[in-house]
Order: C-alpha cells, then structure tokens, then sequence
C-alpha cells in the first residue's frame, strides 16, 4: 500500500476512535485511550464517591473479603482487556457455603495450602459494573489493588454501592 493511503487509513481510524461514546452513553467526543488509562469507581447509592483508584497498566485488581459463616478470606480477581472488565480468577479456602466451582466456568487447581484457585474465568462484567451490598467490618469487602488495601466495609458498611470501571479522568 502506498505511504499516502496508510496516511489516509490511519486519520480515518483516530477520527472514529474520537467520536467513540463514552461509558456513560454521552455523545460528547472522547480520546481513545489503552488499557491502562482505567479506573475503578465506587459509588453509593446517592452518587457519593467511595473510591476512586486508578488501575495499574494491566488493569488487575482483586476484591477480598472474609466468609461471613467460615471467616477465611476470599479473594476474586479482575482484569481490563480491550475496555472489558472481566473476573479472571478467584481463590477459596474451602468449599463452604456458597462457594465452589462452576463445571465450564474456569479450571479449579489447588493452591498447595488446602484451598484451591479458579483460574481462566475470563468472565465478562455486563456494562462493566456490579452491585455490592458492603458487608461489616468482619466481613471486610475490601479492594486489593497492586500493594493498597481499601477497605469498603470502613467507609460503607451495609450500604448497597456500585462498583464500576470508567475510563481515566
């Protein structure tokens, strides 16, 4: 192909990608960004900002919380591939109440400590967010992001909160 259309091709290609939508739905145009230009938002019922933390370059972040029958922590983890939030894998302790795996959903492998890991998930978030009711304190939902705990039980303990992945601000 000639210099001048790859030239072409390219401009047609940054114009499309600054008309895109935003996540919100606003038409107003926006910059295509990588996947590292990603943060995860949390929110309360009244729209009040919880957190709002920037994801690393390769999108991980897990969200750990302690069974509330058991007590062992419980770790889910997510990534971001193409603007898609999706659950990679997750790590439990035991088979207690409520959890387990899903035969099709991911592969179960042990952890070498009793437990086991879930791993390739790679199950999408619909609309890249999810609804959490915040356990207390004893449940400590909490986001584990690179070597950061926040804990959502500190700041929103019972309350019903969405959390959401939004592009960089």
């Amino acid at each position: 192909m000639h210099i001048g259309k790859w030239i072409s091709v390219l401009a047609c290609l940054a114009l499309a990608a600054c008309a895109a939508v935003s996540q919100d739905g606003d038409t107003k145009p926006i910059v295509a960004m990588a996947d590292d230009a990603w943060q995860l938002e949390i929110r309360r019922r009244d729209n009040s900002v919880v957190y709002r933390l920037d994801l690393p370059a390769d999108g991980q972040w897990c969200m750990g919380w302690n069974h509330s029958v058991a007590g062992f922590p419980v770790t889910d983890c997510y990534g971001v591939h193409e603007g898609q939030l999706r659950l990679e894998n997750s790590h439990q302790p035991d088979f207690a109440a409520g959890l387990g795996h899903i035969e099709g959903r991911g592969r179960m492998e042990s952890d070498g400590a009793g437990g086991y890991n879930i791993v390739d998930i790679n199950e999408p978030v619909p609309g890249n967010a999810y609804f959490l009711r915040v356990g207390a304190l004893a449940v400590n939902h909490r986001i584990l992001l690179e070597d950061q705990v926040y804990s959502l039980s500190e700041r929103a303990a019972g309350e019903r909160v969405l959390i959401r992945l939004v592009r960089s601000e």
